[in-house]
């Protein structure tokens, strides 16, 4: 069964926000803390944690659409 792109856009989206809020949700206290500590970094200590979050992005998508 073939999805359609929008379809799987918006699971990707859905699970995105499902897995980004269990941290804020589990442990306020230490996910404010740790956003405290990112304010604190220089801008291009933020972009190289960018980076590697992108390249863990497309490494991700680039081995699930080779398995799949």
């Amino acid at each position: 069964m073939k999805t359609s792109w929008l379809v799987a856009f918006g699971m990707a989206m859905g699970l995105m926000l499902l897995l980004e809020s269990i941290i804020p949700f589990l442990f306020p206290r230490r996910w404010r803390n740790t956003l405290d500590r990112i304010i604190q970094l220089s801008d291009g200590q933020i972009r190289f944690l960018g980076l590697i979050a992108l390249i863990g992005g497309l490494a991700s998508l680039a081995l699930v659409n080779f398995y799949s």
